[in-house]
């Protein structure tokens, strides 16, 4: 597997793996902007129309026919959330040239289809189809009203909007429904020729095909977009925990507490101890052999879940917990107790161990799935790092205990959101 990064125009990247594991080949393109509340929903909507036609194909079931031509190939809009920016545009899957009956490309003609997509839209009086926005819009705003249905998810998000308001990671990747709701296909239109001129865009390709072709595919597209300056986007500033933590208690139609601790870590992908994070992730909750796992859960039976989890582009990291109402505040101090062990280095070899292999064993294993492999250098294409999973994973074999335990004793409390039933 060979990894190819190179800028085709300033502000606009390809990278391109190279290997012959798989039967499908991946391409994708995407929009970087900087994540914004006022910007954030008008983003999040906007591969969502530009997917509902183009000039020469103006409806979705012309679109469809044209990617049944292509084996069956799909092209999917995106929005995603890396640190603090947000990505938008489109991942496609199709078959890898390698393995088409007669021999023909395949690279080619999808990466033409995906251009068709990003730069020739389907429009109406100048600006984009309104009965395609009207629907995209409702179909965004529902996306966004549901969020609350998964109570699990809806408290980290809530954790996450409590902790670093006033922050750009703050800010929901699909916006927030007011300005959803408010969004008009010329205000779309105009915030999309914006972008087309400004944002950085990262290509991307996963398959067989020789670079030269990836190269000349992509850049065809590249070179129709229009000219203007495209800024990287900044690196997330780390916060500071508040003296107290925040604590935020909201009240909905639930049977089960859900309790969500933000923690800073003070450390992200851009430090030297951030392998040491990963460990600390681990040993504390992020595996099956983790302390909140083997004691919160199994041994008190404080919880019905207890887990951790990394934001690997922002210096957070975030507890979530299902828990009875009446034994919020046990789960709470038994969840810190546990931190304070791993900050004191109260944790077997095996433990650390353990820990390790999960790591090691979660990164080496996106190699062998192409959404992942995707998902991965995008985060690191928006971050500006180029160091790949086996990279990592070498350097988590190498992570001492002593820097784990040092790691560890950088996480400080921000903010504890509990989400109780009505009275």
């Amino acid at each position: 597997m060979e990894v190819t990064r190179t800028e085709l125009l300033p502000g606009v990247h390809l990278t391109a793996v190279q290997t012959k594991k798989f039967k499908s080949s991946v391409l994708g393109m995407q929009f970087l902007s900087p994540l914004a509340q006022e910007t954030a929903a008008l983003n999040a909507l906007l591969p969502a129309v530009l997917r509902r036609g183009t000039v020469a194909h103006p409806d979705m079931e012309r679109l469809s026919a044209a990617l049944d031509e292509l084996y069956g190939g799909t092209l999917e809009p995106t929005v995603r959330k890396k640190g603090e920016t947000q990505c938008v545009g489109f991942v496609g899957s199709f078959l890898d040239d390698a393995y088409t009956l007669d021999g023909s490309a395949v690279l080619e003609p999808a990466a033409a289809l995906l251009g068709e997509l990003v730069l020739e839209p389907y429009t109406r009086d100048g600006a984009f189809c309104p009965d395609y926005t009207r629907q995209e819009r409702e179909n965004l705003v529902n996306r966004i009203r549901a969020q609350i249905n998964d109570k699990r998810q809806y408290a980290q998000l809530r954790v996450v909007a409590e902790m670093c308001a006033g922050e750009p990671f703050g800010v929901d990747k699909l916006g927030d429904e007011a300005s959803a709701s408010a969004i008009t296909p010329q205000a779309l239109w105009e915030h999309y020729q914006k972008l087309l001129r400004t944002a950085p865009v990262e290509f991307y390709y996963c398959g067989s095909a020789p670079f030269e072709r990836v190269e000349g595919a992509v850049r065809a597209i590249a070179r129709r977009l229009p000219q203007g300056e495209r800024t990287p986007v900044p690196h997330p500033v780390k916060g500071s925990a508040p003296a107290q933590p925040r604590r935020v208690e909201e009240a909905l139609d639930v049977t089960q507490g859900k309790l969500a601790m933000g923690f800073r870590t003070g450390a992200d992908a851009w430090d030297e101890d951030y392998p040491a994070l990963t460990l600390v992730n681990a040993v504390y909750g992020g595996t099956t052999t983790s302390k909140l796992f083997m004691n919160v859960r199994e041994r008190l039976s404080l919880c019905y879940y207890a887990s951790s989890g990394l934001m690997k582009y922002k210096d957070v990291m975030l507890v979530s917990s299902g828990v009875e109402f009446d034994k919020v505040g046990q789960a709470q101090d038994e969840i810190l107790a546990q931190l304070k062990n791993c900050q004191e280095g109260q944790f077997s070899d095996d433990e650390l161990e353990w820990a390790r292999r999960s790591v090691v064993s979660t990164l080496m294993t996106t190699l062998d799935a192409q959404s992942r492999l995707e998902d991965y250098w995008l985060g690191q294409s928006a971050a500006g790092l180029t160091e790949a999973p086996d990279e990592l994973a070498e350097r988590v074999e190498h992570t001492t205990r002593e820097q784990v335990t040092a790691a560890a004793r950088k996480l400080t409390l921000d903010t504890v959101y509990f989400l109780k039933g009505k009275e």
